[in-house]
């Protein structure tokens, strides 16, 4: 993955900091509580909706098991239906493509539709570098550009700002940027959305060149699909005289029936809607209707090396809808931005450390931004069982082990700083395997109970310093079992 968020430190230090910001805390605590309450409103009104998230699953497995197939698939429906489509190892590869095709148009703007992946690679950085201005049109989106900020959620990357916030960047930065906000702007939801209405007007008009993502992406017909909410995409879609999409290949769908299923999942679990206002769809391209050139840029960057890993694929089911971060009690308090990167929250504390490896300091530290609630697991439209993949990561970074990077099978050493919990787990293992020194360990434990520390030394004291520790008890379970009841078995 791109390098945009390195330099961050390690998610305990940044979540320190970020608790520590009131504001911050009030602006994702309003706003995730009123997300997740109208996500709750609006599944509770589909009677099957138990059988559509097992469906999604199924899709996604199926597709996940024979993505090599089905790429193939899109590829040969994209270029017979008109379209051109090139393939991106990773972001570096991604990035030149793009910048290569935008210069071919002799353009240097583009207009772009909210894209996580091209977030993930960097792209905006990438085309400023090559002297191509890339405008966002999406409301956060644009919120986050004009402020000079990073996102820090996926559907709603502006989350952690409110509407005083909004206006003061309106009215400080879009002047630079085109056409300046009203004079005398308020706060109202309507005055802002008309300033940036007005703002992107004159952008849609003038690009030539738009940049998309997309939602799902049909091998069957080659069709691509991206769904919103305020029309700024069907603009950057249908306007421009070239199009590029830069898409992650596990947005592959195998067939246009799957579609049922996740736009009825999909809306409801992201935005907490029956449909979304906008769908739009695109296969090639069509003569007088349009974009005359289609460009489709297939994106694995580290989406094979999670494949290959089969507790941490599931992962890939991910169909970006962010209601896993509006339950998550770590993201309410800690905030997007102390993820380290475009993906928050625990979708994201599970992909970005498969994408990326977990070698930095960050990535590694991502897989421990969880309470393991299963909060998230429970509101999953596709089932992704996120609790089970953060242990899994947990234990591959601190007891090491094969992985995949590149594509090809390396040995991970045990991580750094872990050392007295391998050699806790060790001790335990010991013990539980020998009776007798189990027992003697509980004799002991129970007669110097009086001596005890109500808190741990060293590394320890990061556990105890917001818990206290269990009281142990006089006596053991089974020294209680053998007094009052002579060791008799109880169930016959």
């Amino acid at each position: 993955m791109s390098g945009t968020f390195v330099g961050m430190p390690a998610f305990p230090e940044a979540a320190r900091e970020a608790v520590g910001n009131a504001t911050l805390r009030g602006n994702l605590r309003h706003a995730t509580h009123t997300i997740r309450a109208k996500r709750a409103k609006a599944v509770a009104e589909v009677s099957d909706w138990a059988e559509l998230r097992e469906a999604g699953k199924r899709i996604k497995d199926q597709t996940l098991r024979h993505l090599d197939h089905y790429l193939v698939r899109l590829e040969e429906s994209v270029t017979a239906a008109g379209g051109v489509v090139h393939w991106a190892a990773d972001a570096e590869e991604a990035n030149r493509i793009v910048t290569d095709l935008v210069k071919a148009t002799g353009e240097s703007e583009v207009v772009k539709v909210k894209s996580m992946a091209t977030q993930e690679i960097g792209l905006n950085e990438a085309l400023e570098a090559a002297g191509i201005h890339a405008y966002e049109t999406d409301l956060a989106e644009l919120i986050v550009q004009l402020g000079k900020d990073r996102p820090s959620h996926i559907l709603v990357p502006a989350i952690h700002r409110n509407r005083g916030e909004i206006r003061d960047i309106f009215a400080r930065e879009m002047g630079a940027w085109g056409r300046p906000a009203p004079e005398g702007l308020t706060d109202t939801p309507a005055e802002l959305a008309e300033a940036a209405r007005l703002h992107l007007r004159e952008k849609f008009l003038r690009a030539k060149v738009g940049i998309s993502g997309a939602n799902f992406m049909v091998a069957e017909t080659g069709t691509l699909v991206v769904v919103e909410s305020e029309g700024n995409g069907r603009m950057c879609l249908t306007l421009p005289e070239t199009l590029i999409s830069v898409v992650g290949i596990e947005k592959t769908v195998p067939t246009w029936r799957d579609l049922e299923v996740f736009l009825q999942t999909l809306p409801r679990s992201s935005t907490a809607e029956r449909m979304n206002p906008y769908t739009s769809m695109w296969t090639g391209t069509t003569d007088g209707d349009g974009p005359r050139t289609f460009h489709l840029v297939l994106l694995d960057n580290g989406r094979t090396d999670t494949l290959a890993d089969e507790v941490g694929r599931q992962a890939l089911r991910c169909i970006r809808c962010s209601a896993c971060l509006n339950v998550c009690p770590v993201y309410e308090r800690a905030g997007g931005h102390a993820y380290g990167s475009v993906y928050p929250g625990p979708i994201g504390a599970i992909l970005s450390p498969q994408l990326r490896g977990t070698a930095s300091e960050i990535d590694a530290s991502l897989p421990y931004a969880s309470s393991l609630c299963g909060a998230c697991y429970e509101v999953c439209p596709v089932a992704i069982d996120i609790p089970e993949v953060l242990v899994h990561l947990r234990e591959r970074i601190v007891q090491g082990g094969r992985a995949t990077r590149e594509g090809n099978t390396v040995v991970l050493k045990p991580a750094g700083g872990h050392a007295a919990e391998r050699a806790a787990m060790r001790a335990a293992r010991w013990a539980f395997s020998r009776p007798g020194a189990l027992r003697a360990g509980q004799r002991l434990a129970s007669g110097t109970r009086r001596f005890h520390p109500r808190t741990l030394p060293g590394p320890g004291r990061a556990w105890s310093g917001t818990r206290e520790l269990p009281t142990v008890p006089a006596e053991s379970f089974r020294a209680w079992w053998q007094r009052t009841r002579g060791g008799k078995d109880m169930t016959k």
